[in-house]
């Protein structure tokens, strides 16, 4: 049910939470949904949305179906893409990221923080006869993704550990596996980049880079869940430099800087 994350409840604005219940609702529905189904998972009346639901949609957020449904609209995407350093981001990511997927036949994608979760924004497609899809907009666990754990590696000390506490109380898993997470985060951050293989499918071996402002914080993450088979053209570690530069001028693209990292452990990860 939308509105999971913890938050003080001294001061409430119930309108604007009905709202934000409704949009993150919406969010999670692969098909429209009518009023009453709206009402019923959110365990309202269908009157306490109704005048909700009809704000969104005269202000664009959400878009009426044939049939009465109610989806999201790509409106909060579009908001969050104006944010300048976003938007500079991305329009100068596309054209470098199509030219990197091409000469090392992966896919590669940008990712960014998105509540509790990764949101995938931009996707360079695998050129190569044999890959597969990720497809944009998805959404990934923080702790349990490449992206996830580069973006949340380079954010300000307070805010990533107050987060990464969160993340792991609010976990299913295990203290011992929430632990390896966080572990994983503080050596991300001493080697600059993650590196992980057969974490989401075998023969995948993802390599993850921060895309830095002036102040060495995370505003993206460039991914390449490098697929190994018997023709590839470039080896993982050249892959792998290759994925660096064009992080290395994504960031200065947004007044950072990205140390040039050592590459060793991604052979090591890599062959395992």
């Amino acid at each position: 049910m939308p509105g999971k994350e913890p938050a003080s409840t001294a001061y409430r604005a119930p309108a604007l939470e009905k709202g934000l219940d409704i949009l993150e609702l919406l969010a999670g529905q692969t098909d429209g949904i009518t009023l009453s189904q709206i009402a019923q998972k959110l365990s309202r009346s269908v009157q306490e949305v109704y005048r909700v639901v009809l704000s969104l949609e005269r202000r664009g957020y959400v878009t009426r179906g044939g049939d009465d449904t109610f989806r999201l609209s790509m409106k909060l995407f579009d908001l969050a893409s104006n944010n300048l350093p976003v938007k500079r981001l991305l329009q100068y990511a596309h054209p470098m990221l199509e030219n990197l997927a091409m000469s090392v036949e992966q896919i590669v994608i940008v990712s960014v923080v998105d509540g509790w979760s990764t949101r995938v924004v931009v996707v360079a497609e695998n050129p190569a006869p044999i890959g597969f899809r990720v497809r944009l907009g998805t959404h990934r666990p923080l702790l349990k993704s490449a992206s996830g754990r580069t973006l949340l590696a380079f954010q300000p000390d307070a805010y990533r550990q107050r987060l990464t506490a969160e993340l792991s109380e609010a976990s299913t898993e295990n203290r011992k596996d929430s632990d390896r997470y966080i572990a994983a985060i503080e050596k991300i951050r001493q080697r600059g980049y993650e590196i992980v293989s057969n974490e989401t499918l075998r023969g995948i071996t993802d390599v993850s880079f921060p895309v830095l402002d002036a102040n060495d914080v995370a505003h993206a993450a460039l991914t390449m869940p490098y697929l190994v088979w018997v023709e590839n053209a470039v080896n993982v570690v050249d892959a792998a430099q290759q994925l660096y530069e064009c992080a290395s001028a994504l960031s200065k693209e947004i007044g950072g800087h990205l140390p040039r990292p050592d590459f060793s452990d991604i052979k090591s990860v890599a062959g395992k």
